[in-house]
């Protein structure tokens, strides 16, 4: 006699159904086998499992116990089985209602004494039971207000394992569980308003969020780089409901999901060091989890310092940059992650950072050498893909000790928001929503330069020895500067702004 039930692997944020079945041989040698290529932490699941049936007072079977993970051929991971591994033991000795299992899904951890634990990759494990046609998903109570998220299929929460099986003898009902979304309390937020000067610095990060353009900042140390980087968290405009699945699901794979709120309702915002790995930034190890480029989708990934990260890390942005997602290969297979993300960047201008600084008494001490080879960090690919190259002075000392306070983040987001409207009334009928994600087909046909700005920026091309990625940036930052001034058309004055930010002087 074998039992069968159903759970879910997770590979990246997609989900694959396993099928679980239980067997017992009696008159065997004791023994609890596992098939189906489970990892250790799998392996491990027949000391969970004994112990937690013996402790909920329910019979587990003599002889042989054998547990067939299927598909065999799909590497299973976590401790997330242990629940339907358990219940398909107790199966063949209690008698279990058949009908809640072909329309149920079973996820959790088990302690030794039964009780349930909860596990990483809830929601996409709901969302993926739901496309799959299940009615319902037993699962651990501390997981419940996540997967609530998902609406139109029933969640079961359980403290323990005899709590599931009343549930499925048909002894106890559930209440429909409604997700606790608490009123989460933004991040800490710099006000755009007490950054001093930088007026042209502080309109390119406004044109960043409004279309999700990539920003290199580079200037002499004090002159507010970090402070702005800072400060453009509190402009971003605000995540629809699709967004903010998109990215609850990948802090809940990554098991970073906040224990009081199941929802990442504000921007991520990932600040991270010139010591980080590329095996970090990008996602990996042995079960290859997101990186801090899929923590920062559709979010701001802030990288202070960027000369001093290692050729070898920077280059690795180069592909997610453009195809805005990362796809990590190991030897079980390949995971994608989504990343699409602003790079935010800030760098000296030399080792010592005072190149051709201005409102200082500082001079550089560089030997030229040094200069070229410090720039040299960063490759020509990798600076093609940033939309902007701004040159950040000094603010002058009257400006800096200057009381007046400048326009704030709130008024600056509302402009943006704005602007955020017309491109997804744009998009509509597109697989995109904002302006930086449009590729060349898309830009022909919504971004129609007239016979004026097409000479300006032909002339600036031959120029300046502007590459055809560079072309079509342009374009795309002229189309949010025209969004944000409420233009349907492109006009000059677009195009030369979005030249200014692009043409390093």
């Amino acid at each position: 006699m074998s039992s069968k039930i159903y759970s879910i692997e997770l590979s990246g944020l997609d989900g694959n159904l396993v099928e679980i079945e239980v067997d017992n041989r009696s008159g065997c040698k004791p023994a609890f086998a596992m098939v189906g290529l489970p990892d250790t932490a799998m392996q491990e699941a027949r000391e969970r499992v004994f112990s937690a049936v013996k402790n909920s007072k329910y019979i587990f079977p003599r002889g042989k116990v054998v547990a067939n993970l299927a598909p065999a051929d799909l590497k299973k991971t976590g401790a997330r089985y242990d629940l339907a591994i358990a219940i398909g033991a107790i199966r063949l000795y209690q008698n279990i209602p058949e009908h809640h299992f072909q329309e149920t899904i079973f996820l959790g951890e088990l302690a030794l004494n039964g009780r349930m634990r909860p596990i990483n990759g809830i929601l996409a494990s709901v969302e993926f039971a739901k496309k799959k046609g299940f009615k319902s998903v037993i699962l651990p109570k501390e997981n419940a207000a996540e997967a609530a998220l998902i609406p139109d299929i029933k969640i079961v929460p359980a403290g323990c394992l005899r709590e599931a099986i009343e549930y499925l003898s048909d002894n106890i009902s559930v209440l429909p569980v409604k997700p606790s979304i608490k009123k989460e309390v933004p991040p800490v937020k710099v006000d755009m308003a007490i950054v001093k000067g930088q007026a042209q610095a502080k309109r390119a990060l406004e044109i960043a969020a409004a279309g999700s353009h990539n920003v290199l900042l580079n200037g002499s140390p004090g002159s507010g780089k970090t402070l702005m980087a800072k400060a453009f968290q509190g402009i971003l405009p605000k995540m629809s409901h699709d967004e903010v699945l998109e990215v609850t699901k990948i802090y809940s794979v990554a098991g970073l999901l906040p224990k009081s709120q199941p929802l990442i309702s504000h921007r991520p915002f990932r600040l991270i060091h010139h010591t980080a790995s590329a095996i970090s930034i990008v996602g990996g190890g042995n079960i290859p989890g997101p990186g801090e480029i899929s923590l920062a989708h559709r979010g701001v990934l802030f990288m202070d310092e960027i000369a001093e990260f290692p050729t070898q890390v920077l280059e690795v942005l180069r592909q997610p940059m453009e195809d805005r997602v990362i796809t990590i290969s190991r030897a079980r297979g390949s995971i994608t992650y989504p990343a699409q993300f602003i790079l935010i960047a800030a760098m000296n201008p030399c080792p010592c950072g005072y190149l051709n600084a201005e409102n200082t008494n500082k001079a550089c001490t560089c030997e030229r050498w040094r200069i070229e080879r410090y720039k040299k960090r960063l490759s020509g690919p990798l600076l093609d893909r940033f939309d902007m190259q701004l040159n950040i002075q000094p603010v002058p000392h009257n400006k800096l000790i200057n009381q007046e306070k400048g326009e704030t983040s709130s008024s600056i987001q509302k402009r943006i928001e704005k602007a955020v409207r017309t491109q997804q009334k744009r998009f509509m009928d597109y697989p995109i929503q904002r302006n930086s994600e449009m590729d060349n087909r898309m830009i022909n046909k919504l971004c129609v330069l007239d016979s004026k700005s097409q000479d300006i920026l032909e002339m600036a091309i031959k120029q300046f020895d502007l590459s055809a990625r560079a072309y079509f940036r342009i374009i795309k930052l002229a189309r949010t500067i025209a969004d944000i001034e409420g233009c349907d058309d492109i006009c000059t004055a677009h195009v030369s702004e979005a030249l200014q930010y692009r043409i390093k002087r």
